[in-house]
C-alpha cells in the first residue's frame, strides 16, 4: 500500500486545490480523506505501508497523450517504442497513443498487436496503437478497420498524411463507425501545402523560405467537420494550429457535431517569429508550423474556451543528422515527452494564462473520456495512473537530461520549471524512489 500525505489535489471543474491523504491498494485509489493516523492505515492493509510526504506536491491524475510517434517498427534509429515509453513516463505521461506512420505503417492486425506487446515490455507509460486509416497510408485502400480494432487499435488515422480523397474519407467515417472508435485528422491540403517548411507570412517572405498558409490546415478541418456531420462519424482532429480552424470547430460543437480537437504546447508557447530569432533553427520546424500571433491567441482561447478538447505532444523524435540539415531540408517534428509539461507550467500555468484544472482536463479526463481509456480522475476506486507534480522543482534541459533518443527540442539549454517525480501506473510506481 501506498500512502500519500499532504498531496495537493486539483479539483477539475472549480479549480479549488485541497491538501489531502491518498491511499493506493493495488491498481486502485483506495481513499481520500483530510488526514490519516499510522493506525488507521495499518488497519486498512496487512500489506507493507509505503509512505511518501507530498508536501508542497500536486497529485495528478496521469497524463495520457494521444499523438505520438515511437517509430517502431522501422526507425528505430530515432526512437524505440521502450525509449519513448519511458520517456512519457518522466514527463507525466502513463498513457500514450502511438500514430501508424511507422514502416511499416499499422495497416494490418499483427503490427498493432505488435506495438501493444512492445509497449507491455517496455515498463513505462501504457502504450496503445493507432491504426491506419488506409493501406500505406496511401491514401488509396481502406484498412480492415474492425480487425484493427480487434487487435487493440484506440483510433484511427493516417497521421503525417491527409486523406485527400474526400469521397474515400467519408466511406472511412462510415466505416469507422462499426468500431465505436474515433478517426483522427491530420488536417492539411497537400496542394497548399506542398514544398513549405513554415508559416506563409510575413516572416517567411523575410527569410526567404517557402511557407504553408493557413488555410492548407482550414480547408481540410472544414471537408471533414462537414463529412463527420453528415455521416454522424466520431471525428478528433489532430494538431489544430490555425484561428480560422478553431473559428470552424467552435461553431461546428454549437451545431452539435461530434468533434473534439487538441493543440500541441508548442503552439500555444511559440510563434513563427521563433525561426527568425533562433536563426533557422530547425527544432522549430514542425507541422502544421507555427503560426501568427493571433494565431497563438486564438489557440489559447479555445483551449481555454473547451473549443479545443486536448493538449498533445505531437511528439515526433528524429536524429541530429536529419535535423542539422538546412531549415528548408529538415524534417518537421519537436520531441516532446520530457519537457512539455513542464513547458506547459513554466510558459503558460506560471503566468497565469491557463490555469491548472484546464490543464488537467485537456491532458488527462478529456483523452480518457474520448478514447475510452483509463484514467482521468483523482477519486476513490479510479485506477491509480497518478503523478506526483513538485511546481518548484527546476531542471536546465541539456543532451544528457533526456531518456528518448532524440533530443531536437527548442528548450534545449532552456530551464524549465514544474516536473513529474514520481509517477504511478496501474498503481505500480515507475518513475521515482
Amino acid at each position: 500500500m501506498w500512502w500519500l500525505k499532504n498531496v495537493k489535489i486539483v479539483d477539475l471543474e472549480s479549480g479549488s486545490t485541497q491538501v489531502r491523504d491518498v491511499l493506493i491498494e493495488g491498481e486502485r485509489i483506495l481513499e481520500i480523506t483530510e488526514s490519516l493516523t499510522e493506525k488507521e492505515v495499518q488497519n486498512k492493509s496487512q500489506s507493507e505501508i509505503q509512505v511518501i510526504d507530498g508536501t508542497g506536491k500536486y497529485l495528478f491524475p496521469g497524463l495520457i497523450d494521444v499523438h505520438t510517434h515511437l517509430r517502431e517498427p522501422g526507425q528505430e534509429e530515432k526512437e524505440e517504442i521502450a525509449t519513448g515509453a519511458r520517456a512519457a513516463l518522466k514527463g507525466g505521461f502513463t498513457t500514450i497513443l502511438a500514430m501508424p506512420n511507422t514502416k511499416p505503417v499499422l495497416d494490418q492486425r499483427a503490427l498493432v498487436e505488435f506495438v501493444s506487446n512492445q509497449g507491455e515490455r517496455a515498463a513505462g507509460a501504457k502504450v496503445y496503437p493507432i491504426g491506419a486509416i488506409t493501406k500505406g497510408e496511401e491514401g488509396k485502400e481502406l484498412t480492415e478497420m474492425v480487425d484493427l480494432a480487434a487487435g487493440g487499435a484506440k483510433a484511427f488515422s493516417d497521421d503525417g498524411r491527409e486523406v485527400q480523397n474526400a469521397e474515400l474519407l467519408r466511406l472511412a467515417m462510415e466505416y469507422v463507425k462499426l468500431t465505436g472508435l474515433p478517426l483522427i485528422s491530420h488536417c492539411e491540403d497537400d496542394n497548399l501545402a506542398r514544398g513549405g517548411s513554415m508559416h506563409k507570412g510575413e516572416v517567411s517572405a523575410r527569410l526567404g523560405l517557402r511557407g504553408i498558409p493557413s488555410s492548407a490546415e482550414s480547408v481540410m478541418v472544414a471537408r471533414d467537420i462537414l463529412l463527420a456531420e453528415e455521416t454522424g462519424s466520431k471525428l478528433h482532429l489532430a494538431h489544430i494550429s490555425a484561428k480560422e480552424s478553431v473559428e470552424l470547430i467552435r461553431a461546428a460543437k454549437l451545431r452539435g457535431v461530434d468533434v473534439t480537437a487538441e493543440v500541441n504546447p508548442h503552439h500555444l508557447i511559440f510563434t513563427d517569429e521563433a525561426v527568425a530569432e533562433s536563426n533557422y533553427n530547425t527544432s522549430y520546424k514542425v507541422n502544421p508550423p507555427l503560426g501568427s500571433a493571433q494565431d497563438r491567441e486564438a489557440l489559447l482561447e479555445g483551449i481555454l474556451d473547451g473549443t479545443l478538447d486536448m493538449l498533445a505532444t505531437d511528439h515526433a523524435p528524429h536524429t541530429w543528422e536529419e535535423k542539422m540539415k538546412p531549415f528548408a531540408e529538415a524534417p518537421f517534428g519537436i520531441a516532446g515527452f520530457e519537457t512539455s509539461l513542464a513547458a506547459v507550467w513554466t510558459y503558460l500555468v506560471k503566468p497565469g494564462k491557463l490555469p491548472v484544472e484546464v490543464l488537467l482536463r485537456a491532458w488527462s479526463l478529456n483523452p480518457a473520456q474520448r478514447f475510452n481509456l483509463l484514467g482521468g480522475k483523482v477519486q476513490p476506486g479510479e485506477i491509480a495512473d497518478l503523478v506526483l507534480f513538485d511546481p518548484e522543482q527546476k531542471e536546465k534541459i541539456e543532451s544528457k537530461w533526456f531518456t528518448s533518443k532524440a533530443q531536437n527540442t527548442p528548450f534545449l539549454g532552456q530551464e524549465l520549471q514544474g516536473f513529474a517525480c514520481m509517477v504511478w501506473v496501474n498503481g505500480q510506481l515507475r518513475l521515482g524512489k
